[in-house]
């Protein structure tokens, strides 16, 4: 029973390190945020739009904390400190439209990141 949860971890890890090949991964100096966010459209997705954080751009999926910004900003795996939080829901806020079009697939990776403006 035991290795069935090892397997079933090491899978979840996979999935997650896949995944971030479609996320594009912006920086503090472009979000004014004190750690990496990363952004995706909904692709096979089952869940509603999220964007994921970590500490620097080379971070494990393990990591990584998972953010759902629908209906409001909250954590939905990993842990993250208040003030922290507190920064990223300003960001999702001021670019809540341009994460929701990329998100849907109306807009490009390109796009997405010319229109972002940070905190």
């Amino acid at each position: 029973m035991e290795q069935n949860r090892d397997t079933s971890a090491a899978i979840d890890e996979q999935e997650d390190a896949e995944a971030l090949f479609d996320m594009a991964n912006l920086f503090s100096k472009h979000t004014g945020l004190p750690f990496v966010v990363w952004i995706s459209y909904k692709g096979g997705a089952q869940h509603d739009v999220r964007v994921k954080v970590s500490p620097g751009p080379n971070a494990l999926p393990s990591q990584m904390v998972s953010v759902a910004i629908r209906p409001n900003v909250h954590v939905v795996k990993g842990s993250m400190a208040a003030g922290d939080l507190a920064l990223l829901t300003k960001w999702i806020e001021l670019n809540r439209d341009v994460l929701l079009r990329y998100w849907d697939g109306d807009i490009d990776t390109k796009d997405a990141i010319d229109e972002i403006r940070p905190v």
